[in-house]
């Protein structure tokens, strides 16, 4: 992209909760252009969230967005070529970036568990984030070791 930036697309907020943040997850979500489909199941794993949970006083959308943030990563590793030799270099995350690689990890780690499911898969993922155990928290935590042990070639960011 030489010529210029794209321009960001302005998502619409979703019917049930007013929200752009759950349009991008179920944007994501989505198989074949099936964004019903994919509603009805963020839906339903909401729904069994609320049914499940502990927490009395927080709502399954609040639980989904602490969840959310529990598996967004703050530091990634880079690959950078210098003098012949390729380093691994940590580096900060965009607010943007953080968002999306955190939607992409919990909905790739729902899709791996062995519910029977799509929603009981998400909604199990879900619980799991909010408790900080599950896969896709312990790939935020591998990435962040990763950065952590590469941090000697920090000096190389430009």
């Amino acid at each position: 992209m030489r010529k210029r930036i794209s321009k960001k697309r302005i998502l619409l907020p979703d019917p049930k909760f007013n929200d752009q943040l759950v349009t991008r997850f179920v944007n994501n979500l989505m198989l074949d252009g099936k964004k019903s489909v994919a509603f009805k199941v963020f839906y339903d794993a909401l729904d069994i969230v609320e049914s499940k949970k502990q927490d009395e006083e927080k709502t399954a959308l609040e639980l989904w967005k602490e969840a959310l943030s529990n598996v967004m990563p703050h530091v990634e590793v880079r690959s950078r070529r210098v003098g012949g030799a390729t380093f691994q270099i940590p580096m900060p995350i965009r607010a943007d970036r953080k968002i999306s690689m955190a939607i992409k990890w919990m909905i790739l780690f729902a899709r791996k568990r062995n519910e029977k499911s799509m929603s009981q898969r998400l909604a199990g993922e879900i619980l799991a984030a909010v408790k900080e155990e599950g896969a896709a928290v312990k790939k935020r935590v591998d990435v962040h070791k990763m950065a952590d042990a590469n941090k000697a070639f920090s000096h190389f960011r430009f």
